[in-house]
This record gives structure tokens, C-alpha cells and sequence, in this order.
């Protein structure tokens, strides 16, 4: 009984130098400054490229000064530093809460752009494989939230800064989820899942028109229609690519 509770009060006593430690490292990473004095670190750390720390400062100050008068400005660059180091779930869930609690904030279109890029940045891998994707169900819903959102900033938002970049990327990301959706189409071919390819290439020529992706939407839906001998589907289909692309080596 002894030993049981002189391993308890060790176990208790390394503990507490634990504990310690953790908060003088905390301390000695944020000290005790003003919010200001504070935030100045925090800029200086982002200019230096030094988003951990910077993470450290900025949520040292929006857990210290919640209601400070720099208080949104902490929680923008808090987003930005996420969005730079990595930590997407902590930028989208930081991007959420601003955007909800101030909704009238004059920085919302920058919210929504970060938000919009850090959702990106998720499916980088994603999107970079298509070519070897080998299953049907990995659905680029974050790709989607991000034209969403680059979307209300054009719309709601025109006169802001970061409209015409977003009206770029609402290309770009249109195109991407396009070859998505060819990707998958390839995958069914592959499998001779005729209807099931078909119907993901006439997705894309229904939603992502005008982009690249639909005259080779097309010609699987040919390809695809022939497997199937819908004669009446592949004769609209050639149609339309004849119309619209008369230079396909289909149609000629």
C-alpha cells in the first residue's frame, strides 16, 4: 500500500512539472504583452514566414482579448496563418465562426476567399491524380464549397478586390470538377458500366459548358452510347458535337 501511494504522489509530481513546463514554454513563445505589443509579433512573424508562431501569438490574443478592438483583424490573420501553415480544418472551422458571428463585418468577401482557397488546398492531392483514380465515391465537395464562395464574392460582392481573382478561379475550379467527372466516366468505361459513364459525361456537358472537358464529354457519351446501341442518343450526341465542334475526328 506504501509503494501504491509513493508511485501515485511520483506519478502526481511529474505531472505537475509537466504542466509546468508546458506553461513556461507557453509563456516564454507568448508573453505577457499588450494586445497591440502582441499583434505587432504576431505581423512580424507572418512577414518572416513564421506561421506557427505567429498561430501561437494570434490565438494568445484572441483568447486573451476577445473583445479587444483588433479582435476581427486578429481572428483575419489567425485564417491567413492557417491557411499558409497547413491547417486547414482550423482555418475553415476559424473562417465559419467569423462569418457567422459577423456577418455585416466589411472584411466578409476576404473571409469567404479565404475560406474559398483553403478549401482548395484540400483537394490538391485529389485532383492531381486523376489519371490514376481508381475508385468512384471521392467526391471534391470542398472544390464545390470554394466555387460557392468565389461565386457570392462576384455576385454579392462586386466592387471587392478580390473579385476578378475570383472570377478566374471559379474557371479554373469549374474546369477541375470537370475533369473530375470525366475522370469518374473513364472509371465506369473501364468497368463497362456503359450508363453509369454516360451519365457522368452528360453531366459535364450539362453544367461545365463552355469549358475543354465537353468535347471529350461527348465523344464518351458516343463511345458509350454505341456500347449500348441507344442509336437515337449517340445520333443527338454526334450532333451536337458535330455543331460545336466540327473539327473532332468523329465527325469527320
Amino acid at each position: 500500500m506504501e509503494k501504491l501511494t509513493i508511485k501515485i504522489i511520483i506519478t502526481l509530481l511529474i505531472l505537475s512539472v509537466t504542466a509546468c513546463s508546458s506553461i513556461e514554454k507557453e509563456e516564454e513563445i507568448v508573453p505577457d504583452k499588450s494586445a497591440q505589443a502582441l499583434f505587432v509579433d504576431a505581423r512580424s512573424a507572418l512577414d518572416s514566414g513564421l506561421y506557427q508562431k505567429a498561430i501561437q501569438i494570434l490565438s494568445a490574443i484572441d483568447s486573451r482579448f476577445p473583445f479587444g478592438p483588433i479582435s476581427h483583424q486578429v481572428q483575419l490573420d489567425l485564417i491567413y496563418a492557417y491557411y499558409k501553415s497547413g491547417d486547414t480544418a482550423q482555418g475553415i472551422a476559424l473562417a465559419d465562426r467569423f462569418l457567422r458571428l459577423n456577418p455585416n463585418n466589411s472584411n466578409v468577401d476576404y473571409v469567404y476567399y479565404m475560406r474559398a482557397l483553403i478549401n482548395l488546398s484540400t483537394e490538391d492531392n485529389l485532383f492531381q491524380d486523376l489519371a490514376g483514380i481508381d475508385r468512384a465515391d471521392r467526391d471534391p465537395s470542398a472544390s464545390r464549397s470554394a466555387f460557392d464562395d468565389f461565386k457570392r464574392i462576384v455576385t454579392e460582392f462586386p466592387n471587392s478586390k478580390y473579385a476578378a481573382d475570383a472570377r478566374m478561379r471559379m474557371i479554373e475550379v469549374k474546369s477541375r470538377l470537370a475533369q473530375y467527372e470525366l475522370a469518374v466516366a473513364k472509371f465506369y468505361l473501364k468497368r463497362d458500366a456503359y450508363a453509369s459513364a454516360a451519365n457522368r459525361a452528360r453531366y459535364v456537358v450539362e453544367y461545365f459548358a463552355p469549358s475543354a472537358e465537353v468535347e471529350k464529354a461527348l465523344e464518351l457519351m458516343i463511345e458509350c452510347y454505341d456500347k449500348l446501341e441507344l442509336t437515337d442518343l449517340k445520333k443527338n450526341a454526334m450532333q451536337v458535337l458535330a455543331a460545336n465542334y466540327p473539327n473532332n475526328k468523329l465527325v469527320n
